[in-house]
């Protein structure tokens, strides 16, 4: 089960990243989304994930597994579509959360910034507020607006 809350931003988040990593993904379905994607940090070897997701907003049914470079080689053939490109920063919260900023298509027309938290439990992800400065810098949250997830993203820009 995911459970995670998401905003819409302007940029990154104002302080030091403790990670970074550079992602391509695709759909191979968007309704349930079955994804592909790749993530790499710097010095580390590239993971390749084949991710399915459930309906919903704030939590739904996630499935990831671990692929080999050669199905998710074969399953992006296989899309024939362009990967979406996204960098994503995350940032290490006092209360032991973690802030996923990430960059969606850098250079495109389409470009945008978003940030997700995940949480453990419904209740602990309703109850949570961002303060100070996470407060200025979350203010647009589209966890249950329609037309917010990657998925959608993608068939607005990959399938016209």
């Amino acid at each position: 089960m995911e459970i995670e809350r998401k905003w819409l931003t302007d940029g990154w988040f104002d302080a030091e990243p403790t990670r970074i990593l550079k992602m391509r993904q695709g759909y191979v379905a968007v309704a349930p989304a079955v994804r592909i994607r790749s993530h790499q940090q710097e010095g580390k070897p590239t993971q390749y994930i084949l991710c399915f997701k459930g309906q919903g907003g704030l939590s739904r049914k996630e499935i990831e597994t671990e692929i080999t470079q050669e199905l998710f080689q074969q399953l992006e053939d296989f899309i024939e579509k362009p990967l979406i490109e996204k960098e994503q920063r995350q940032y290490l919260l006092p209360n032991g959360l973690v802030l996923e900023v990430n960059r969606v298509d850098a250079g495109l027309t389409s470009e945008f910034y978003y940030a997700e938290i995940e949480f453990q439990t419904e209740e602990q992800a309703l109850a949570w507020q961002p303060k100070d400065e996470l407060a200025a810098y979350l203010t647009h949250e589209v966890t249950n607006e329609k037309g917010q997830s990657m998925a959608e993203y993608w068939q607005q820009t990959r399938l016209k």
